[in-house]
């Protein structure tokens, strides 16, 4: 923590590099937030005196409160501009602001004695109430600057001892007298004021302290990922060129066009294959996940058929579906049913919609079915299975990343748990939406759905939004 009396007792630390901007922007916030507020309070004074006392007076010496309250947001929106970078500025600003804070606080003093110099007897407990409320007020909300702070309630504290006086200097009365014991009681109140105003310093200090302790935690922490981006990109990268050469020589192995492969090393081969095309798609993931977090995945957005990029994508999947005994069937739209996309990016999307559908469902059971619907100014892809289905309180694992929805050790089917995490992020690129209805052991259906181009007006307008 902070230790109080250095800080009191420097002023040069109120511009220390952490938190003078941070310390001015609080005060400006908060004299901008509370103004009227705290106007509300002192209109009420004036109002209740008034009506009790001269009312020509009173509200003689509330405008002139008014008019230091009007200059100090005029003070503050002016102060709202600097960023904190040149200590000049700040210096200026922090002499505007201590220069109305005195002629503030004289003005409020100045309303609250004119209030105990006409009230005669009954001791000063409206005007004191008034005074002691003013006083809270600043500790509570003027602890970012401990300067202002104390300036404040100085003033404060001669307004407290002249009311307090007020009565002994007129009555000169006997040391066992209540205006006595009303002057001592407000000597405590001081001392209340000071011990409270210290607390609310000292929970302001904590609070910068936190804030920059938990500025540096994040800078920290987007130092590391940027490492780890770097990291996981360059990795990636020296691991995909040796890995398409393994895969391209399992292959050449597997097809026998560098010789007759024994029937026993077969299994093994395709064993090999099969686990280096998915460590190939893994890495693949990997770095259109390093794109997407680092914002660099180029789209090109053109106008695209739907019916046209469904087909394609259909087409594509057709032997891992055949290999399944799965049939997949499609249900195409009616009309014009052109988007705004990235076509190699769609085609992504529905390679993963339709890999997932086919691998959850039964092998050799009922068909996959890819409709194609017009909704007016939407067109929506949805892709059908009979599978295994989904959980009801899946959501966050189905979209996650390296998350999958049956995690054990002993699930049905593979993968990186990425494929639906990136299929989201990409369907979002394009101003889409991806979700999905499930029911375990009926199927799921995931669908997606994008604003529809309605011209080529409509085309025109719509890339230079997206790009």
């Amino acid at each position: 923590m902070t230790d109080l009396n250095t800080t009191w007792a420097n002023p040069a630390d109120w511009f220390n590099p952490v938190g003078r901007e941070q310390r001015i922007k609080d005060y400006v916030d908060l004299a901008n937030q509370l103004a009227w507020k705290r106007q509300a309070s002192f209109f009420a004074a004036a109002v209740l005196s008034g009506f009790y006392f001269d009312a020509i007076s009173i509200f003689a010496s509330y405008g002139i409160v008014v008019l230091t309250e009007l200059f100090d947001i005029f003070l503050t929106r002016r102060s709202k501009s600097w960023d904190g970078r040149d200590p000049v500025i700040g210096r200026l600003i922090l002499k505007r602001i201590a220069i109305n804070t005195v002629l503030s606080a004289v003005a409020i003093c100045v309303f609250i004695v004119n209030i105990a110099v006409q009230q005669q007897s009954g001791g000063h407990f409206t005007p004191l109430f008034f005074l002691f409320s003013a006083s809270v007020f600043a500790a509570m909300y003027n602890s970012q600057m401990i300067g202002i702070l104390l300036l404040r309630l100085s003033i404060y504290g001669l307004a407290f001892v002249y009311i307090a006086f007020l009565d002994v200097l007129r009555y000169s009365p006997p040391l066992s007298s209540p205006i006595w014991l009303e002057f001592f009681t407000i000597i405590f109140v001081l001392y209340f004021i000071i011990d409270i105003a210290i607390k609310f310093y000292r929970t302001s200090q904590d609070r910068l302290e936190q804030m920059a302790l938990l500025k540096n935690e994040n800078q920290r922490t987007k130092a590391a990922l940027e490492v780890k981006s770097q990291f996981l990109a360059t990795v990636s990268h020296e691991l995909r060129t040796p890995l398409t050469s393994i895969i391209g020589s399992l292959e050449l192995v597997k097809s026998d066009k560098l010789g007759m492969m024994p029937a026993t090393l077969k299994p093994i081969i395709s064993i090999a294959a099969r686990n280096a095309q998915r460590l190939a798609t893994l890495i693949e993931d990997l770095l259109d996940l390093q794109k997407l977090d680092a914002d660099e995945m180029v789209f090109q957005f053109k106008p695209l058929d739907v019916n046209d990029l469904v087909a394609e994508a259909v087409e594509s999947s057709a032997g891992y579906a055949s290999k399944l005994g799965i049939d997949v069937k499609t249900v195409f739209c009616a009309g014009d049913c052109r988007v705004l996309g990235d076509r190699n990016r769609l085609i992504q999307v529905m390679n993963n919609l339709l890999s997932n559908a086919l691998k959850f469902s039964d092998v050799g059971g009922d068909a996959v079915t890819v409709r194609v619907d017009n909704l007016d100014d939407r067109i929506r892809i949805a892709v059908q299975d009979k599978g295994l289905g989904i959980p009801d309180d899946a959501q966050d694992r189905v979209f996650g990343r390296f998350s999958q929805v049956d995690s054990s050790d002993v699930r049905k089917v593979g993968g990186t748990g990425l494929g639906l995490h990136i299929t989201k992020q990409i369907v979002a690129r394009h101003n889409a939406d991806i979700d999905y209805v499930s029911e375990l052991g009926v199927g799921s259906t995931f669908y997606i759905e994008f604003d529809r181009l309605m011209d080529c007006d409509g085309i025109a307008s719509n890339q230079s939004a997206v790009a």
